[in-house]
């Protein structure tokens, strides 16, 4: 695997890095100079120009994430001419050697080993009295633990990298998460907003619409009216109430109880109460599981609503029926409106957010008008599901 990445140096770094060369081609130049003074041998090109070509290779090493491989082979070729010249040449090396290269790698080696050979052979530092392979050894393995540690940068860099991508990748996945949890919270709300208050303001709107269209009623049942659309808009406040409740509470509140299969009858009592021709059927000798009950509560909530709306007058039947002890059949039937429907303001949404809740539960929906100029709601339940309250 080879890489390119190489993190921006900022001064300090590229500071020390620079200290360090210099100070490692300076102890080697004053290595040699020791070793020459004993030797009575100093030329005066190991004192003047051994030094500038050295401080050259420093000013050109500075290029070396830019051009890596001119800078180590004129580094290299420094070499031949200046025992400084060692320090930055190690410097080009190394940083080369973090692009791990292997065939790049080995030829900057070579060249390293043998430009810097030249300055051995040719005399222009201390004369060195011994067998070439251990001259050519010696250099081998320097230049070679240098590319190793360039090559051990290079590989961590490459990591740090793979770290830092999957980090901001996890960051990317938990914020597209948190937007589709946010996005499920918002479709939750607006379904329990609507069939929170659907339903009691459709009752009002019927008993309003009866008490515009009926002039003949007497005293008592037009007060009787009146009193019931007071207590369904009470009723409608209140459990707005509770809503916007949830929304405002702490994490830690606990949300108002959530209705159940034992509450069916209570609603069609209700809308009876309210003026709805309704009838229930409910032959089911035990209830389902709390979801599938709640669930079946919505569903009969959403047909008597729009059954109140759209069809004023009509007969409603529900009817809920267990199938092979596996299913719960919901049929909300209403035949056709017996007068004019006043225009209630409608969301559009109630049997769209009634499928993803029965989607939710593991049933099915379907809704259609019949022939006889009324319409039909029908659902099934799987008996048990996943207690979730999500999308609830």
């Amino acid at each position: 695997m080879t890489t390119d990445a190489a993190p921006p140096l900022s001064p300090a770094q590229q500071s020390w890095r620079l200290l360090a060369a210099s100070a490692i081609g300076l102890f080697l130049w004053f290595t040699n100079g020791v070793v020459a003074s004993r030797a009575g041998y100093v030329p005066d090109w190991f004192v003047v120009g051994d030094p500038l070509v050295g401080a050259g290779c420093l000013a050109v090493v500075l290029w070396r994430r830019r051009f890596p491989v001119a800078v180590t082979l004129a580094t290299a070729a420094g070499t031949a001419a200046s025992v400084v010249a060692a320090g930055p040449a190690m410097l080009a090396l190394c940083s080369l050697a973090t692009r791990r290269r292997p065939l790049e790698i080995a030829g900057m080696m070579v060249a390293m080993v043998g430009l810097s050979q030249i300055y051995v052979e040719h005399g222009l530092g201390a004369p060195v009295d011994g067998p070439l392979w251990v001259e050519l050894g010696t250099g081998t393995l320097t230049t070679g633990i240098v590319a190793a540690v360039g090559a051990a940068i290079g590989a961590r860099r490459v990591e740090v990298q793979s770290l830092r991508q999957r980090a901001e990748i996890a960051e990317r996945e938990q914020h597209a998460r948190a937007g589709h949890a946010r996005v499920q919270e918002r479709n939750r709300i607006a379904r329990e907003m609507h069939d929170v208050l659907a339903h009691r303001i459709s009752l009002v709107s019927m008993q309003a619409g009866v008490l515009d269209h009926r002039r003949d009623l007497p005293d008592e049942e037009r007060h009787v009216l009146v009193r019931s659309i007071a207590e369904s808009s009470h009723q409608a406040l209140d459990e707005l109430r509770q809503v916007l409740g949830v929304l405002r509470a702490e994490s830690e509140t606990r949300e108002p109880p959530q209705p159940s299969f034992e509450d069916v009858p209570n609603l069609v009592d209700e809308a009876r109460s309210a003026g709805l021709d309704v009838e229930i059927e409910a032959p089911v000798s035990s209830a389902p599981s709390k979801t599938v009950g709640r669930t079946c509560y919505r569903i009969v909530q959403e047909g008597l609503t729009n059954a109140t709306k759209h069809a004023p007058g009509a007969a409603v039947r529900v009817r809920i029926e267990p199938i092979d002890d596996q299913q719960l059949r919901i049929c909300i039937h209403n035949t056709s409106a017996t007068g004019p429907a006043p225009a209630p303001p409608s969301s559009g949404f109630g049997l769209l957010g009634l499928a993803e809740r029965v989607n939710l539960a593991g049933g099915t929906l379907d809704h259609r008008p019949t022939s006889d100029g009324g319409y039909v709601l029908t659902a099934c339940l799987p008996w048990t599901c996943p207690e979730s309250d999500e999308g609830s």
